[in-house]
C-alpha cells in the first residue's frame, strides 16, 4: 500500500490557528478539508439546529405539504413505500410517526428483498388501490419508477417521491417530486441521503414552531440512516448526524434503547474524554458497523417491517424481542457472508489470475442476494478492484457490485445495459438481475471496460496520510480537539498519522482468532495497537522489530478504565536495530 501526505498550505494553517484559537494540528485537519476560512471552520466545528436549511427551498414541497395536509383532513389512506435498507426504513421511521402525530390514517409497505426485489414494483402498488389507499409516500425510492407511478395514476392513487438518487431521463408522474438531485431544484445541499430528505418533510408538515427537542429526538434516527447511507458527511449532512449521534446518548424511545443494548452500546448520560471518566458516546463507526448491521439484518436475511415496528412500538417487552430476533438474524448474515468469502478467496487461491484482472466477477449458486453486496465490498477491500458478487438460482443471476474511488460502477453496467433486465446504482455501488447465461459475456465486456479506463497505478491501494507525529505527541489533548471534527465518515475521513521507527515490545496477539494486536514504544511512550481483521500478518512480526506504523487515534474502555490505542491502517517494517 503506497502511503501518500496529504498537502498542506502552512500559512493558511497558522492564520486558521490564530483566528479560531485551535491546536495547530486541528488546523491543519481542516485546511486539508479546505476549510481554511475561519466562518466556515467554526461553523464545521460548531454544527447548530440554526445551520438545517429552511424545507421549502426544496422543489416540490408546498405540493407534497399541501397534499398530506388533503390527506389528512378527509381521512385519506396513505402508505409509505419505502426501500428495505437502513436509510429507507429510518426514513419510512421518520415519516410514520410524524404523519401519526398529525393524525394521518397510514401505514408501511416495505418490499421483500427476495420476493418483491428491489425498487417499486406494480403489483404493491394495485393491492394498495384495491385496499383503498388514495396516495402513495415514497421514501428512498422512486425517481426512476416512472411506470409504477403512472400505474398508480390510472388507478386513481396520487404519489409522493421522496428520493435521493439521479433521475433517468424526467421526472415520475408524481403530484409532488422531492429530490435534491432534481436539476431545477436549488435546495442548498445535494447530498442528503433518503432519511434527510424525509426528514426536510417532516420538518415542512410539523412548521417551525417544531421544539428544539423534538427536532432532535428526529435526528437520532435521521443520523443512523445518513451515516449507514455513506453520504457525504459535510454540510446539512453533519449537522444532521452530530447532532443525532448527541441525542443517540438519551434514548427514550425503548426499540431504540433496545436495539443499543444489543449493539453493546448503552447510551451514557455524561461526557467522556478522559481516564477514568465511564461512558463513551457514540460514534459514526458505532453506527456503521455496530447499529447499522443489526437493522440491516432483517432487510438482508427476511424483512425489514421488524425494524419499523421496533423503532415505533411502545411495548418495551416486544421491542426486546425484536431487537433480539435482529441480533439473532446478523450472526446468521455474517456466518453466511464469511462462508461466501472464503470459497472466492479459495478459487483465488487456485486461479491467481483471477486477482489481476481489473474488473472481478465471481458467482456461485445458492449465494444469497441479501450478503451479497457485503461480500463485494470485502472483496473490493482484499483486491482492490471492482468487483461484482452474483447469486445464481433457477438460471436467474442477481448480482451487486462495489467499486474504487477512480472507477464508476452504474457507468460500467450501463455500457452493459443491454444484458440486464434490471439494474441501477451509483458511482461505488450497484445491483442487477439478469439470466444466468450472459454472465460470461457481461465478465468479458466489462473487463475490456475496465481496462481501458483505469491504470495498474489505480489498482494499487493508497492510503492518505495527514500528519506525521511522534507518540509523545498522542494525549487526550489531542485526542479531544480530534473529536470536534467528528462525524467522521465518507466526506470527512477519520485522521490518518504516521509515526516512525516504533519499536514492537513483544510478540503480535492473535485476538479472536482474526485481529493483531500490537504493543509499540517510541520516544519514551507506550501504547497498544490493535488491526482488524489482519491475523495473517502476524507471522513476519517479531518482538524487538521496529515498525512505522500509519494508524487512527482511539479511545479504548475495558472494565471502566479509559485509555488511548492506535487502530492500524497499515505498517511497514524497517531494518532491526536500525
Amino acid at each position: 500500500m503506497r502511503w501518500v501526505n496529504r498537502s498542506v498550505d502552512a500559512k493558511a494553517v497558522e492564520s486558521l490557528a490564530r483566528a479560531l484559537g485551535a491546536p495547530r494540528l486541528v488546523a491543519q485537519l481542516l485546511v486539508q478539508r479546505n476549510l481554511a476560512e475561519p466562518d466556515a471552520a467554526a461553523r464545521f466545528l460548531n454544527p447548530d439546529l440554526s445551520h438545517l436549511h429552511d424545507p421549502f427551498l426544496m422543489a416540490d414541497m408546498e405540493a407534497a405539504v399541501r397534499r398530506l395536509r388533503q390527506a389528512i383532513e378527509h381521512g385519506e389512506k396513505v402508505l409509505i413505500y419505502a426501500d428495505y435498507d437502513v436509510d429507507g426504513t429510518m426514513a419510512a421511521v421518520v415519516l410514520l410517526t410524524v404523519l401519526r402525530s398529525l393524525g394521518a390514517h397510514v401505514d408501511v409497505f416495505v418490499p421483500h428483498r427476495l420476493t418483491d426485489g428491489y425498487g417499486m414494483r406494480i403489483p404493491p402498488v394495485e393491492k394498495a388501490a384495491a385496499n383503498g389507499y388514495k396516495l402513495i409516500l415514497t421514501v428512498d425510492t422512486g425517481i426512476r419508477e416512472d411506470d409504477v407511478i403512472a400505474r398508480a395514476r390510472e388507478l386513481g392513487v396520487d404519489c409522493i417521491v421522496t428520493d435521493h438518487h439521479l433521475l433517468a431521463r424526467q421526472l415520475p408522474p408524481a403530484c409532488a417530486v422531492l429530490d435534491p438531485k432534481r436539476p431545477d431544484c436549488r435546495y442548498p445541499d445535494k447530498e442528503l441521503a433518503g432519511v434527510g430528505v424525509a426528514f426536510k418533510l417532516a420538518q415542512a408538515l410539523l412548521g417551525a414552531a417544531m421544539p428544539a427537542r423534538l427536532v432532535e429526538s428526529y435526528l437520532k434516527i435521521v443520523a443512523i440512516g445518513t451515516i449507514a447511507d455513506l453520504v457525504p458527511l459535510v454540510g446539512e449532512n453533519r449537522v444532521m448526524a452530530r447532532l443525532g449521534l448527541e441525542a443517540l446518548r438519551r434514548p427514550v424511545q425503548v426499540g431504540l434503547a433496545a436495539l443499543l443494548k444489543q449493539a453493546g452500546l448503552p447510551a451514557p448520560q455524561s461526557g467522556f474524554g478522559a481516564p477514568g471518566l465511564g461512558g463513551q458516546p457514540i460514534s459514526a463507526g458505532d453506527v456503521g458497523f455496530r447499529i447499522a448491521p443489526r437493522l440491516n439484518a432483517a432487510g438482508r436475511m427476511e424483512n425489514a417491517s421488524d425494524v419499523i415496528e421496533l423503532l415505533t412500538t411502545q411495548d418495551a417487552a416486544r421491542a426486546g424481542q425484536i431487537a433480539e430476533r435482529l441480533e439473532r438474524l446478523n450472526r446468521e448474515r455474517q456466518q453466511m457472508e464469511e462462508r461466501i468469502l472464503k470459497e472466492i478467496v479459495a478459487r483465488v487461491a487456485e486461479r491467481p489470475e483471477l486477482a489481476e484482472r481489473y474488473f472481478l466477477v465471481f458467482a456461485g449458486p445458492g449465494w444469497h442476494r441479501g450478503v451479497i453486496g457485503i461480500v463485494a465490498q470485502r472483496v473490493v477491500e482484499r483486491y482492490h478492484r471492482p468487483a461484482l458478487v452474483v447469486g445464481i438460482e433457477d438460471g436467474q443471476a442477481q448480482g451487486s457490485g462495489r467499486s474504487i474511488a477512480s472507477f464508476h460502477l452504474l457507468e460500467a453496467l450501463t455500457a452493459v445495459g443491454d444484458l440486464f433486465e434490471r439494474y441501477g446504482g451509483h458511482a461505488q455501488a450497484g445491483g442487477f438481475a439478469m439470466p444466468a447465461e450472459r454472465l460470461g459475456e457481461m465478465e468479458k465486456r466489462l473487463e475490456a471496460y475496465a481496462r481501458a479506463r483505469l491504470s495498474p497505478a489505480d489498482l494499487e491501494p493508497a492510503l492518505r496520510v495527514d500528519a506525521e507525529l511522534s507518540l509523545p505527541e498522542l494525549d487526550w489533548e489531542l485526542y479531544e480537539g480530534l473529536r470536534k471534527l467528528e462525524p467522521f465518515g465518507y466526506g470527512n475521513p477519520t485522521p490518518v498519522f504516521v509515526a516512525r521507527k516504533l519499536r514492537l515490545l513483544m510478540p503480535p496477539r492473535i485476538l479472536q482468532e482474526k485481529h493483531l494486536k500490537l504493543k509499540v514504544a517510541g520516544g519514551g511512550k507506550t501504547f497498544d495497537a490493535l488491526w482488524w481483521n489482519q491475523a495473517e500478518r502476524a507471522a513476519p512480526l517479531a518482538a524487538g522489530q521496529l515498525l512505522d506504523l500509519a494508524f487512527t487515534l482511539d479511545a479504548n474502555v475495558f472494565q471502566e478504565v479509559v485509555s488511548l490505542q492506535l487502530v492500524i491502517r497499515d505498517l511497514q517494517p524497517q531494518d532491526s536495530g536500525s
